[in-house]
């Protein structure tokens, strides 16, 4: 039995690489904020998300397959513009992470000080925290390799996701509200377009999809995987559609039936307490802080990662590059100490800055899984073209959500 479960994880090692990557504060902010203030009403968008994520993981995963090179890669050589296109990809990328990071790490910090508090071991400095999970971070980035970091990813999901399926059941929330909210709307107020940008960047992820293409090649597969990598694609999105929409029940089942909006983390474990207990309260605090942590891993990676993969250089975890930048991006685990902003509102920013480079990621590989130079006789077939066009539209639209609300 053990062996079989080895082998079923091995299958959708990458798959679950990017659920850590996918699915952390960022996600749990923006489900748990959606549920609260509009119930299950926008459920509509984190389907077409998870939808548009299988899509696009299989079309940069085939290509990756087919070429053995990573997605900027690809995209520096095959375009006129390629090299202006990819860099442009590689700095908006890497400036949402670095929101992303900062976020990330005030949610993670927050609910560390929340937990200890229940604990009833007084008050804890943030600094003090937040200097000690950066070193912790970086301890593990100096001595990892990559199928570490794709060991501790796997537990943190998995974790994250028996501690939101425990914490729903718990709270025992409104099956009927659940059932009812589902009713597809688009809220009319300040807030709500943005929102659903969020929720498209952070489920429907443009560097999620870059990403994926060095973790297949790091995985070692070849155009022999290619049932594997679909495989891996739809358990993924599959996942994070599952683990995304319990957050968001959890939310409308309680809160928004109580009328109750949600603005912090910490008061989602606060209003949360009365309802499921210390018990709840503390697995909620586990979930997410597992959440964060699997998270940051892949983050501070991005930046060395895209650098490798637009020179078309070997990953190598322990190099200095990897090493500096690593570093340099823990560094802005600092950032809202110093910023007057809270955790929650910069994730659901940075996660509507990450909409808004979708289409940038969504239109290339479009042209890439058609070219027959390149693909040969494994260019897409027409229902992956129409599928990529769909996704197109669906990121132009976020995209548009996003900056009327942000600007």
């Amino acid at each position: 039995m053990k062996r079989k479960i080895l082998i079923a994880l091995s299958a959708v090692g990458p798959g679950l690489f990017l659920i850590g990557y996918n699915i952390g504060t960022g996600s749990i902010t923006t489900m748990a904020k959606a549920g609260a203030n509009y119930g299950m009403t926008l459920f509509w968008a984190l389907i077409l998300s998870a939808i548009f994520t299988y899509i696009l993981m299989i079309a940069y995963g085939q290509v990756t397959l087919v070429t053995g090179k990573t997605a900027l890669y690809n995209i520096r050589k095959n375009f006129i513009i390629g090299p202006v296109l990819s860099i442009y990809i590689l700095i908006a990328l890497i400036t949402g992470e670095l929101l992303a990071v900062m976020g990330v790490m005030g949610i993670v910090v927050d609910l560390i000080k929340e937990g200890i508090r229940l604990m009833g071991w007084g008050s804890a400095d943030a600094f003090q925290i937040t200097l000690v999970l950066v070193i912790g971070l970086y301890v593990l980035l100096w001595f990892g390799k990559y199928k570490i970091f794709e060991k501790i990813l796997t537990f943190f999901v998995i974790l994250m996701g028996l501690c939101f399926i425990v914490v729903f059941f718990l709270v025992k929330p409104d099956f009927g509200a659940i059932a009812r909210g589902m009713i597809p709307s688009i809220p009319q107020e300040k807030g709500a377009l943005q929102l659903i940008a969020a929720m498209a960047g952070t489920t429907c992820s443009a560097a999620v999809f870059i990403v994926r293409s060095t973790v297949v090649v790091e995985k070692g597969w070849t155009i022999n995987n290619l049932k594997d990598e679909k495989k891996d694609a739809f358990v993924s999105s599959t996942m994070m559609l599952l683990l995304s929409g319990i957050i968001m029940a959890v939310s409308a089942g309680t809160l928004f039936v109580m009328d109750m909006t949600l603005d912090t983390t910490v008061e989602m474990i606060q209003l949360f307490e009365p309802l499921g207990g210390k018990v709840a309260a503390f697995i909620l605090i586990l979930g997410i802080v597992g959440a964060g942590l699997s998270t940051v891993f892949p983050i501070i990676l991005i930046a060395p990662w895209l650098i490798s993969d637009i020179a078309g250089k070997p990953r190598d975890i322990k190099s200095p590059m990897f090493r500096i930048l690593g570093g340099i991006g823990l560094l802005f685990g600092f950032g809202l100490i110093f910023i007057e902003k809270t955790p929650p509102a910069m994730m659901i920013f940075s996660q509507a800055f990450q909409a808004m480079i979708l289409p940038a990621v969504a239109i290339p590989i479009l042209f890439l899984i058609v070219n027959d130079n390149l693909m040969g006789e494994n260019r897409a077939k027409l229902k992956i073209r129409l599928g990529i066009i769909a996704v197109i539209i669906f990121s132009l639209i976020t995209t548009y959500f996003a900056i009327i609300d942000l600007f």
